[in-house]
């Protein structure tokens, strides 16, 4: 069987763009140098929305998400946790919203719940990055504590990958 000019010349030019595409590895996006950087942090209450603070009111959570992440923050000891925002070189914020996903007759039917952690720098206050977990829902109170806890968790892993350098 004989390939035509244009036949040749149409699989090359087919073939051409996937060929290209395997051979180049698209750049990494920097991660700010504060981030990567930074000895101390400080990390503030960002709060809950209306409809999380009642549910971890009502599971005698409080000071969530603060105390969880704070207490997470401390375990791992990557960073000195400061008593204030002044001289800190990160100030992290972290907060618990639940967003409406579905309405049923013009009432909210589901939620999203979901842990925030934003990363500022400390000098310029200038948000840099934010990670965001989604939480599973419960309707137990043991399953809705294994659940924030893998949230809480989750926050976490995202950064330390975030932080910490990549392997060769």
């Amino acid at each position: 069987m004989r390939i035509t000019g244009f036949a040749a010349a149409f699989a090359v030019l087919l073939a051409g763009p996937m060929l290209l595409a395997q051979a180049t590895t698209p750049a990494r996006a920097p991660i700010p140098a504060p981030i990567l950087s930074a000895h101390t942090i400080f990390l503030a209450n960002g709060g809950a929305d209306p409809v999380s603070a009642q549910a971890f009111q009502k599971a005698g959570q409080v000071n969530e998400p603060y105390a969880s992440v704070y207490t997470a923050l401390q375990s791992w000891g990557h960073w000195q946790l400061v008593s204030s925002p002044d001289g800190a070189d990160l100030i992290l914020t972290a907060r618990f919203s639940a967003p409406v996903t579905g309405y049923e007759k013009g009432m909210p039917l589901t939620y999203a719940p979901q842990l925030d952690l934003t990363l500022a720098d400390g000098t310029s206050h200038t948000a840099l990055w934010t990670l965001t977990q989604p939480v599973k829902g419960a309707f137990r109170k043991a399953n809705w504590e294994k659940n924030y806890a893998d949230g809480v968790a989750g926050i976490l892993a995202q950064l330390k990958a975030l932080t910490l350098p990549v392997a060769p």
